[in-house]
């Protein structure tokens, strides 16, 4: 063990790939200074039985950025650092067996090439050319990737590892870290050689990551699955292929079945994720060990025997093979499957890149990330999908190793926008849920909260595989426009529980509230929209702001926004204010629609008559409740805002005077329509920190006669040199399917932008879609094409605006 220092500017506690990836980005990025502490040698963990797939495939926009990264980086990295790697970059094959699956390879292929990288569709008769072993009469076609491979795990830690130390960082092996506490406005990591100081700490401790979390009082939501993989001896045949071809087989992927196969040597590595599978250190009698470094499960070779017998059938000479040996090992498991990069949620100065279910394909891009968020306080792309902030306080043991086991049996699934996978579930319920699921309610989770997506009649189809689409036209479509015309020509309702609520109040707390939105902060009975940037401009967060009185506000933000937006909240504030978090103890539903205000005059003692955009406390059916005068669906309406306890009463009040009204209740699904009309944006969507507040098309909550406010400077030159990117509204000519998220936009054989939000417009009655489009070609009437699932189809630029009441003439009525 070398020797401990007493200090650093950051201490990493993990030696895996993607801690040593993590110290070598920090010290490209000039911070030398930092140290990683391995309880055993590099690799101990995850990293030393991994099977060393390097994928750049994903249907996440910003997972495929962090994993095109690292195949990139890998490239050159033996060459860069002086340390000699197996990397074979052989291609890959996807294979389909439904035309779904080709889809979602169309959508996987746009991106690709958005991203620079150039994959490709093959038909049933080009697959062979690629993989002569193969058998192929029931498959609709495959994706080549030619950028896939697979890279020697330990040999790619030992290279970022003297990457690192060749930089200046220290790796510090065997030295277990015992704990962790914070003094003087600093970490002080014990160790069992002593204690060393530092400014910042990352959890990089992999399946052990839930154990180092509990010493910063943080309960990382993870689970640890057993993930086995089989290696077999050399097959002649293959060996004679390979040798005549120059060239490995491509790496196979049956994602349909759930398995790869790589050609390993001259002989196959067979990954399965089995349905059948099996969570590990989950239960009181399966205690984690002290240590498991260098350790493997036993075998289980009975749950995955159907997937290898379907492998053997689909590669025939597979069966020739004999099996060499097997590798069960642990691999963390987060309950979306996804890692956690990103701060520590409530924790100062602390991080976290664990629970990396694909590790090596990803530590690369998590080390830059990574590195970005300790060095400059955000990151070059958005990485929500990623950023541990995304869970909260519902993702108890039991919650995680329920998901974790869904997600593994389900590894290689088509993410359908309309389905939710279902274990776990559900986690929170608002108080009127068993009204709204007796109205025929079907419900998807926000933040843990089980919200309507759309409401059911008898006879609808609402099994699972219904969802399992990506048609527009599922056994929702109906009663979703029927709950949008509900909206338009009468009243609707939406419970909403979740909203996140936080009150900041203090001396000065109006001051400081102004310099952390672009724009102007409401007057003391009024609300309005609040865009908090970054230093570059970027879009960090929307928040209404309810302004109670000169120094106390209300601040609402989505749910899944809570622990991200009080931590930029606590993370700026001054001494002297405070903010407390009371997301809990309140409820809203939306009522909205031109009866509206009739359906309220009779149970209210509200002045209805305010304007929009103003707020009020008032009693409805005898209950407080604070109205506010808006609505998100673009129509004459109120939020309803009351506490948990209360809020039943003013439900049953409100359908109750609403009945005779045509009052509907409708759900997240309609509401989705009904913004996208407006144009109102929708948070890591069309609002991410991809862009910046001018790109947003937001420059009406710009305030530029303010002295000064976070990112101002990167604004102003922004708007002297022009965007690059401008928000617009299009009119798509779509068939049966809606654009994805993050649709590619064309223009004369181009790539000039991407979709941010689409959906049908049931009020227009056609195709919308929100997005990003090159700055030139932003003008209304402007013609380009949206490419769906690799079809690109006519689009036409709307003037800025809504489609909707354009003159918010029915907003303000």
């Amino acid at each position: 063990m070398a020797e401990l220092p007493e200090r650093a500017r950051v201490v990493i506690i993990g030696g895996g790939a993607v801690g040593v990836s993590a110290l070598y980005h920090l010290a490209r990025a000039g911070w030398t200074d930092c140290v990683l502490l391995e309880r055993n040698e590099l690799t101990a963990g995850s990293t030393w039985h991994a099977a060393g797939n390097v994928p750049t495939f994903s249907s996440s926009w910003s997972i495929m950025n962090m994993q095109r990264y690292s195949a990139q980086l890998y490239r050159g990295l033996a060459e860069a650092v002086g340390y000699p790697m197996n990397y074979h970059v052989t291609g890959s094959l996807r294979l389909a067996h439904t035309p779904e699956r080709m889809q979602e390879f169309a959508r996987v292929v746009g991106m690709g090439r958005y991203q620079g990288m150039d994959l490709d569709l093959l038909g049933p008769g080009e697959i062979r050319d690629r993989y002569p072993f193969l058998e192929v009469h029931d498959l609709q076609g495959a994706l080549y990737d030619p950028y896939d491979g697979d890279i020697d795990p330990a040999q790619l830690t030992q290279a970022l590892a003297k990457g690192a130390r060749d930089l200046g960082a220290q790796i510090v092996r065997f030295c277990k870290v015992t704990g962790a506490r914070r003094e003087g406005g600093r970490w002080v990591v014990e160790t069992e050689a002593g204690e060393i100081r530092c400014d910042k700490v990352v959890n990089a401790a992999g399946y052990r990551a839930r154990e180092v979390g509990a010493w910063f009082g943080r309960d990382v939501p993870m689970m640890v699955m057993s993930h086995q993989y089989l290696v077999f001896d050399t097959i002649p045949e293959l060996e004679a292929w390979s040798k005549g071809a120059g060239r490995k087989l491509p790496l196979l992927r049956d994602v349909d079945v759930s398995y790869y196969l790589r050609q390993e040597k001259m002989g196959f590595n067979l990954g399965p994720y089995e349905p059948d599978c099996r969570a590990h250190w989950a239960t009181p009698d399966d205690p984690m060990p002290e240590d498991f470094s260098f350790q493997l499960f036993p075998d289980d070779l009975e749950r995955i025997a159907p997937i290898v017998e379907d492998a053997m059938r689909r590669v025939p000479i597979l069966g020739q093979a004999g099996l060499q040996r097997v590798i069960n090992g642990p691999i963390p498991y987060a309950p979306d499957g996804n890692p956690l990069i990103g701060p520590m949620p409530g924790v100062p100065d602390a991080y976290e890149a664990c629970v990396f279910t694909f590790g090596i394909c990803q530590a690369g891009g998590a080390g830059k990330v990574l590195a970005e968020w300790v060095t400059e306080g955000r990151t070059e792309w958005d990485m929500w999908s990623c950023d541990p902030r995304r869970f909260t306080d519902f993702t108890d043991p039991g919650y995680v190793v329920a998901k974790g086991m869904e997600t593994y049996g389900h590894e290689y699934a088509i993410h359908f926008p309309r389905h939710a996978w279902p274990a776990g579930r559900p986690r929170k319920v608002s108080a009127v849920h068993d009204r709204t699921q007796a109205l025929g309610a079907q419900f998807g989770a926000f933040n843990g909260w089980e919200r309507a997506l759309w409401y059911a009649r008898p006879g609808d189809d609402v099994s699972e595989g219904s969802t399992q689409t990506w048609r527009r036209d599922g056994p929702w479509l109906a009663r979703v426009r029927e709950e949008c015309l509900a909206v338009r020509d009468a009243a609707g309702i939406l419970d909403l529980p979740g909203f996140s609520r936080f009150v900041l109040e203090g001396p000065g707390a109006r001051n400081w509230l102004a310099e952390q939105v672009t724009g102007r902060v409401p007057r003391p009975g009024q609300m309005g929209l609040g865009y908090f940037a970054d230093e570059d401009g970027r879009i960090v967060t929307e928040m209404s702001i309810l302004t109670l009185g000169g120094d106390q506000f209300l601040l609402i933000t989505a749910a899944a926004a809570q622990w991200h937006d009080r931590d930029w909240l606590r993370g700026h504030m001054p001494d002297g204010l405070s903010l407390s978090d009371v997301t809990a103890e309140w409820s809203c539903q939306i009522l909205t629609g031109p009866r509206s205000r009739e359906i309220l005059a009779g149970i209210t003692d509200a002045d209805l008559s305010r304007p929009w955009l103003s707020h009020q406390e008032a009693r409805v059916a005898g209950r407080p409740a604070l109205l506010a005068r808006v609505s998100f669906a673009g129509e004459l309406g109120w939020e309803l805002h009351t506490r948990v306890g209360d809020t039943p009463a003013v439900w049953d009040a409100v359908m109750a005077a609403g009945e005779p009204l045509r009052l509907r209740p409708f759900g997240m699904w309609a509401l989705d329509s009904l913004r996208i009309e407006k144009g109102y944006r929708a948070w890591k969507g069309d609002l991410s920190t991809d862009y910046s507040v001018l790109q947003g098309g937001l420059e009406r909550f710009v305030d530029w006669s303010k002295p000064r406010f976070r990112g101002k400077a990167a604004l102003e030159r922004e708007r002297q040199r022009g965007v690059a990117k401008r928000f617009v509204t299009l009119v798509v000519e779509a068939g049966d399917h809606d654009p994805p998220y993050m649709s590619t936009l064309w223009h004369d054989g181009t790539v000039v932008g991407e979709t941010t939000s689409a959906g049908w417009g049931f009020r227009t009655d056609r195709c919308i879609a929100l997005g990003m489009l090159r700055a030139d070609l932003a003008d209304p009437g402007a013609r380009v094409e949206v490419e769906i699932f690799g079809e690109r189809v006519p689009a036409i630029v709307q003037p800025d605006g809504p489609l909707w009441d354009p003159a918010n003439q029915r907003l303000r009525a």
